[in-house]
């Protein structure tokens, strides 16, 4: 899967993208008050796609088990300290509702903690480069 995400930032205008092979959808991140960039920052959103990721994993993962889950509950947190510093200290906790014994919800939570695909990323560490 080729993945981008694009951002069109000017006064009061804030345009998110992001895209998945030819599936492109809108985001809508509204700007900071002084009218420039976006109201929420990089950490968050890292966090967010951490979150976002093991909950989506959760549901693909529980299909597969023939598991049917009815909700799912995450809280990803971190530390950033000063400008420039890497963040650390993440954590998460997941809390799953699915029609299954506690044992096999477990099961799934670990499952999903070695295959979140974002985790693995992160915990394998990445190269990021500027082209211009």
């Amino acid at each position: 899967m080729k993945m981008s995400a694009s951002i069109k930032s000017e006064l009061n205008r804030h345009e998110v993208v992001v895209q998945t092979n030819d599936s492109a959808k809108e985001m809508q991140i509204s700007v900071k008050p002084s009218g420039f960039g976006s109201s929420i920052n990089g950490g968050e959103l890292l966090l967010l796609s951490l979150a976002t990721c093991f909950c989506n994993d959760i549901y693909r993962e529980a299909g597969k088990r023939n598991m049917n889950v009815s909700g799912v509950e995450i809280l990803v947190t971190g530390e950033f300290g000063a400008e420039g510093e890497p963040g650390s200290n993440f954590t998460y906790k997941a809390n799953v509702t699915a029609d299954a014994s506690s044992e096999e919800i477990e099961d799934l939570i670990n499952h999903i903690d070695r295959v979140a695909e974002i985790h693995n990323t992160l915990r394998k560490g990445l190269s990021i480069t500027l082209t211009t």
